[in-house]
């Protein structure tokens, strides 16, 4: 129907006042829509946000669309849920709403009546589909008050109505959602892909906005006037049908239906059959009553009629679809009065579903209410009774149809009470025919004119095994049919060209940048080779401090003593001096192995000592130098020395300061360390344990105020006076102050007992089965926070390939270019391995270069590259050497870009994997996936294997089960899940107030909303800390001061920390989900008012923002600073701003330092300086007379003298600068460190690397002040430049695009989101907040997040988004 024409002919009495309003109102529309933006509607507005769905407009969508036929119904719920799929499966959350007054729209199609309602009855019963149906209207202000609750991205709506009246329904509702600054998204016109859904989108602009305000009023008098005129229709399309009797006597008349039918069936029933007797005997009864006396069919044809609907309904019950879907199209129609009837029959059917809420608790089966009519079935019967039977009717019928159609029929003769309606059988008792005769009544197909298309005949197995029977039900072409040879073109053979861009594999990877020839064996070219690889191993342990494991091959053979039978001969000859020499030889041993053993003890002594004076003047500094000491001791007796030795010193402290500070408020970081030392002795060291210790032990938390874990303890135990105990007590229960104050130091059950594949650390549970995947050659899905280990799996794999062989290959796959010059230079330097001539350790191919790609045994690569090399057939020599397939970060399969490399890989390889990711939302669905695949190729191979031992080649079959690189593999694949991370996140929220930053703190429960909770629950990945969880108790506490279950809720009430000294991490998440589950239970019993009271207290107060956050930043980066939150990452959108902000935040240290007072007193790292340029001037002096001396190494030594005069400059600015720690944001100690340790040549060679690359000289400008930029549009030299730098403490201010969240090793304390962009997704968000993580070793240090302004009012639709997605 014409959208523009709509308002024409309008001429109804009481919408004449409005007519010139609705010309208007179509016309404003009609502008707007080829304005619409065409996009992903799910990508641009945030992945999984909410959305909502016009429940009218996805009916009329459906209904037109061309293959659907007028009077089947489950083709059309088909069509409804693939439209839902659709936006399911891309991660969609939406209600559907359906308003009372649009059903009016349908009063001139009673057909669609009752479709419309089975429609909301499948989707609220069958489905997991939001249903809304309170809303009497788009205007109403109960609809208003949804909108502002929920506040949806967009709302789906139809441009165009079945007639005139519904298009202006649809009208009123897009302007009415423009005026509450909802978008619109057209229903039709939708396209998807694996990972997007397409649609034409109209958005809420100022105008639009300002239509709806400035005809307020005459909008709402137009949709009155409309809604009047369409219950006037309702009036008169009643009439025809049921003459004097209104809309609420009809509804009387259907409730008084189903009550009598549920005391004839008090057991319940299925939907069909209620529907069938109930709509036929209300018919009967109405037509008995009504228009028994008419010229239309008379009472007895209706009684035929309805026992062929009776009979319909059997048939539905028994047939498969198969056969349903193969019965005969009836192309002739209903006659006039049969027609008649029929859409009586349909308003009958309307009222009996709306009224089945009456039932009450009956048991009444939906199921099946989306087949409750199948027209062409109907038609079918009532063609074969009226032309084809020949016999009697009951006998052409199987027995459980016909017990089912007696079953109805009788139903149907108990309630009609007025007249008798009649036997089962026979079921035509007249003559008078419901069909109108012609020629053809069945459609047939007339072959001659259908063109001579069809499938070219083929043979393959690949074809065969998946189409299967399909086959033989499409047209196949002859092969001498003509059109068969015209097909085929000269070209090159498929397999030498690209699956989708056909062109020749061999380019991708010929063309791609080598710098070197590989097999070259000339001295300069193997000179380059060792200095790429010095280069490589050094930025790998630059970024992480890991020795070096020599692999050697399991099958090489030991050497023979080279000594042989000489040696055998010399210990026969002189074995009395060789004795003796040995004799000497033990001795001096002996006497060098005590030596060394009186040093390092009294190194210990001393160390120790040092320790305990540094915890006398300084408790938190010389603290932390006992827990570095505790970190590099192995014995567990010493460490529980050094444990009493902190507790002792902790409590003198704590006695000091109650003593003096204390009096007026205490220092509760003391009280922290000192239990600290209590949870380390008490869990760790139980078995070295004394009386007296538990007794000193007892007495420090007498001295806290926790009476009853001292007694618990020592009940024997007795201090003082009252008053004396009150001077020194915390006032704070010990379960509080643990979680409140102690929540980053609980401790995790971890495993005790050691596995002898890992020499390095104690494995956890989930570590250990890892590595059981690996030595079964089986394939895993790992799924584990950054950080928590799950990383070690691929170099434990790398390392088992590395030794069972010269020839295997470990493929270790990337999601981007960035990853793979970090993860070879790791590689590189965790391993090193005797290899034969042409052989390398380690690889890489991206699209921009490639290195030792075929003669590698660890080949890391991006899914493009590698799918070159999968795919090329002259490369399967090589596919076959590979045993292991490593995916990182595989949630990139989600991703718009690229996804198709990924799925195609996992698909196609034959080895085992693994797949590794922080952030997959299911695990399980993707292991189901990946598992189906592995059984395809498992039934593929013994397919293979049995082929050849048909064939009797036996010699072949040996040869395939021995080389092939599959070999011995399980088809298993495991999913390995970790869900503790080991480190708690916190979230918080920048605003600017007075001209400074501040920072509130975001509970994450803050972003949830009731409706989220009560649908949804708590999303899986939504994590409290336990200062979290305490914030949410006493939230809940104060909002409903009467709470039965506050006191059992208590922190020092709780089952699982009551009386318990050591609350373990365990504990705390066992209370975070007791409060989470009362929470739920809340709404459940209708507390849902207190609910939002509690989310709305727990969000931050203000949150007012600065007109100019640029302005602002380096406020920020300073203030995080003050807060000890560096290092930092700050993440941005666009490489320009990235520079942009670097600069600006050195130039406020600049603006600064010149402000404060010139004789700023410097740190001792300058003097360091000093030395390190004496000794570099001494070199430099005897590098130049060496050059005079020897004229061949002239020109070496002269670039070397080169080099070496840049890092004495870099050194005399850093001294010239005299740079305090308030000027720089590097770390002072690491930077002396590095001067100082092995005369700086570790930085001496990373400012070698960017001397002369294009930001060089601004990136160490920069890195004076501890400031870089990472995006990647920099030369791989200059990321890792700032990549070695950040990791080394030199630079802790690093500001980057999204490049750096691909799992780039740079761990942090804080994350700053200082932009906000559409790419800022749920997906996006985890894992840039996912680098995050310890700095150094310490898994429990407190790490938070912090957003800036900008994205402080996407904050909450961010995180719904994130937490919604699960």
């Amino acid at each position: 129907m014409d959208l523009a024409g709509s308002v024409v002919g309008v001429r109804i009495a009481g919408l004449k006042d409005h007519e010139g309003f609705f010309r208007k109102m179509t016309t404003l529309i009609l502008n707007e829509m080829p304005k619409a933006g065409y996009s992903s509607i799910l990508n641009d507005f945030v992945e999984s946000n909410f959305f909502v769905i016009d429940g009218d407009s996805l009916l009329v969508t459906c209904l037109c669309v061309k293959s659907f036929k007028w009077g089947q119904n489950l083709h059309f719920f088909y069509l409804v849920e693939c439209y839902l799929v659709d936006l399911m499966r891309n991660g969609g959350q939406f209600a559907v709403v359906f308003f009372k007054d649009a059903e009016y729209a349908y009063f001139d199609f009673p057909e669609l009546l009752p479709l419309r309602t089975a429609l909301i009855l499948h989707l609220q019963h069958n489905t997991n589909v939001d249903v809304q149906t309170e809303f009497s209207g788009c205007l109403s202000q109960d609809w208003k008050l949804y909108l502002e609750q929920h506040y949806p991205y967009f709302l789906i709506v139809s441009e165009e109505g079945l007639s005139d009246l519904q298009t202006h329904l649809f009208n009123f509702l897009i302007i009415h959602s423009w005026g509450m600054k909802v978008n619109v998204v057209l229903s039709s016109g939708h396209e998807s892909d694996t990972f997007r859904l397409y649609a034409h989108t109209m958005e809420s602009t100022d105008r639009n906005q300002s239509f709806s305000k400035e005809n307020e009023a005459v909008i709402q008098s137009a949709y009155k006037s409309l809604i009047q005129h369409l219950e006037e229709r309702r009036i008169s399309a009643l009439a025809p049908h049921f003459e004097h009797l209104k809309w609420n006597d009809m509804m009387k008349e259907a409730c008084q239906t189903l009550f009598l039918l549920q005391c004839l069936w008090p057991e319940g029933s299925d939907i069909q059959r209620v529907l069938c007797v109930t709509s036929c005997s209300l018919s009967l009864r109405m037509y008995h009553r009504i228009l028994v006396h008419s010229n239309c069919l008379s009472l007895q044809e209706v009684e035929d009629f309805c026992r062929l609907c009776c009979l319909c309904v059997a048939f539905q019950l028994h047939l498969p679809l198969s056969q349903r879907a193969c019965s005969r199209v009836i192309t002739c129609s209903w006659l006039w009065d049969s027609d008649s009837f029929l859409k009586m029959n349909k308003w009958c059917e309307h009222f009996i579903l709306s009224n089945l809420n009456v039932l009450g608790c009956w048991n009444l089966n939906l199921n099946h209410v989306s087949d409750l009519y199948d027209e062409q079935l109907l038609k079918n019967i009532a063609f074969y009774y009226e032309f084809e039977s020949t016999q009697e009717p009951h006998l052409n019928l199987g027995d459980s149809i016909r017990r089912d159609y007696e079953h109805l029929w009788n139903a149907v003769s108990h309630l009609v009470k007025e007249f008798d309606v009649g036997k089962c059988f026979p079921l035509r008792t007249t003559r008078r025919p419901f069909l109108g005769q012609k020629k053809s009544v069945i459609q047939e197909i007339s072959l001659e004119k259908m063109p001579s298309v069809g499938f070219i005949p083929m043979t393959s197995s690949v074809i065969d095994e998946f189409v299967g029977d399909m086959m033989k039900d499409l047209p196949i072409l002859k092969s001498d049919d003509p059109i068969v040879p015209s097909q085929f073109k000269e070209k090159t053979s498929d397999e030498l060209l690209h699956w989708h861009a056909q062109r020749l594999l061999s380019d991708d990877y010929d063309r791609i940048k080598c710098h070197i020839d590989e097999q070259s064996r000339d001295p300069h070219v193997l000179d380059f080779l060792k200095k790429s690889q010095d280069n490589q191993q050094f930025y790998g342990k630059s970024l992480e401090s890991i020795s070096t494991k020599v692999i050697v091959t399991q099958t090489t053979q030991p050497k023979e003593d080279s000594s042989g039978a000489s040696g055998k001969i010399l210990q026969n000859t002189k074995p009395s001096k060789i004795t003796k020499k040995k004799k000497k030889k033990k001795k001096k041993k002996k006497k060098s192995f005590l030596k060394e053993d009186q040093n390092k003890d009294q190194q210990k002594d001393d160390l120790l000592f040092s320790i305990e004076e540094e915890m006398k003047m300084n408790l938190h500094s010389g603290i932390r130098k006992l827990e570095e000491y505790l970190t590099s001791c192995a014995s567990n007796s010493v460490k529980f020395g050094v444990e009493i030795l902190g507790l002792i010193a902790c409590f003198k402290a704590w006695k000091e300061h109650c003593q003096g500070e204390g009096k007026i408020s205490k220092d509760l970081s003391i009280a922290v360390q000192m239990m600290k030392r209590i949870h380390s002795l008490l869990e760790r060291y139980p078995e070295i344990l004394e009386a007296e210790h538990h007794q000193y032990i007892a007495k420090c938390l007498k001295y806290l105020g926790f009476n009853d874990l001292a007694n618990s303890l020592d009940p024997t135990l007795m201090i003082g006076d009252d008053k004396k105990k009150k001077k020194y007590s915390i006032d704070i229960g010990p379960a509080r102050f643990q979680l409140q104050y102690m929540g980053h130091y609980l401790i995790r059950d971890e495993r005790k007992n050691p596995d002898p594949r890992i020499q390095d650390f104690i494995p956890n549970t989930w570590q250990r089965e890892l590595l059981d995947v690996v030595d079964k050659n089986e394939s895993a899905v790992i799924v584990a926070p950054v950080s928590a280990g799950k990383t070690y799996a691929s170099y434990y794999c790398m390392e088992k390939v590395l030794r069972e062989s010269d020839d295997g290959v470990v493929v270790y796959i990337a999601p981007a270019k960035s990853l793979v010059g970090q993860v070879a230079a790791t590689v590189e330097n965790r391993f090193t391995k005797a290899l034969p001539a042409g052989r390398t350790l380690c690889g890489a191919f991206t699209r921009d270069y490639r290195h030792n790609v075929l003669n590698c045994q660890v080949l890391i690569t991006v899914p493009e590259c590698f799918e070159i090399l999968l795919l090329a057939p002259h490369r399967q020599k090589w596919v076959e050497r590979i045993r292991y397939v490593i995916f990182d970060e595989v949630h990139y399969l989600c991703r718009e870009v690229g996804a198709k490399f990924w799925e195609l890989l996992l698909v196609i390889i034959r080895c085992p994997f693994l797949v590794l990711s922080a952030t997959i939302n299911n695990p399980t669905l993707l292991t189901e996936w990946l598992q189906s695949v592995k059984q395809y190729w498992k039934q593929a191979d013994k397919i293979m294997e049995e082929k050849f031992i048909s064939e009797k080649q036996a010699d072949k079959c040996l040869n395939f089960l021995r080389d092939n690189s599959y070999k011995n593999q399980s088809y298993e694949v495991r999913l390995v899940l970790c869900e503790e991370r080991d480190n708690d996140l916190e979230k918080h929220i920048c605003s600017v107030k007075h001209d400074d930053v501040y920072f509130d703190h975001f509970h994450p429960c803050a972003a949830l909303t009731t409706d989220t909770i009560e649908k949804y629950g708590f999303p899986p990945d939504l994590i409290l800390t336990p200062q979290e969880s305490i914030q949410l108790y006493d939230t809940m506490a104060h909002v409903w001061e009467a709470w039965p279950r506050a006191q059992e809720l208590c922190p020092e009430e709780f089952i699982l920390f009551k009386n318990k000294i050591v609350i373990k991490k365990l504990d705390a998440r066992k209370y975070e989900e007791n409060l989470k589950a009362e929470l739920t239970n809340w709404i459940k019993n209708g507390k849902v008012k207190k609910v939002k009271r509690v989310l709305k207290n727990l969000s931050p107060d203000s949150l007012s923002s600065s007109e100019d956050m640029v302005k602002m930043f380096p406020l920020l980066v300073e203030k995080l600073r003050q807060m000890d939150k560096l290092p930092a990452i700050f993440f941005l959108f666009n490489n320009g701003d990235v520079e942009k902000r670097a600069g600006s935040v050195c130039s406020f240290l600049e603006k600064i330092e010149t402000k404060s007072h010139p004789h700023t007193e410097c740190h001792s790292y300058v003097f360091g300086i000093d030395e390190v340029l004496e000794k570099v001037v001494k070199m430099e002096k005897t590098q130049k007379r060496c050059i005079k001396k020897n004229p061949k190494r002239a020109e070496k030594l002269e670039r070397k003298l080169m080099y070496r005069a840049e890092y004495i400059n870099f050194l005399e600015n850093l001294k010239i600068l005299e740079i305090s720690e308030d000027h720089t944001y590097a770390d002072v100690k690491a930077l002396h460190t590095e001067i100082t340790r092995d005369k700086g040549s570790t930085l001496d060679r990373v400012l070698k690397r960017v001397r002369l690359t294009r930001n060089g000289k601004e990136l160490k400008a920069l890195a004076q002040r501890g400031i870089g930029y990472h995006h990647s549009g920099m030369y791989f030299k200059e990321k890792e430049f700032v990549e070695i730098l950040f990791v080394k403490g030199l630079i802790r201010v690093v500001m980057a695009t999204g490049t750096l969240a691909s799992g780039i090793h740079m761990p942090c304390k804080s994350v700053v989101f200082a932009q906000d962009s559409v790419y800022l997704d749920a997906l996006n968000y985890r894992q840039k907040t996912s680098v995050t993580r310890c700095v150094g070793i310490c898994a429990h240090h407190q790490v938070s997040s912090q957003f800036c302004s900008s994205i402080q009012f996407r904050i909450t639709d961010l995180k719904i988004a994130s937490d919604s997605t699960h």
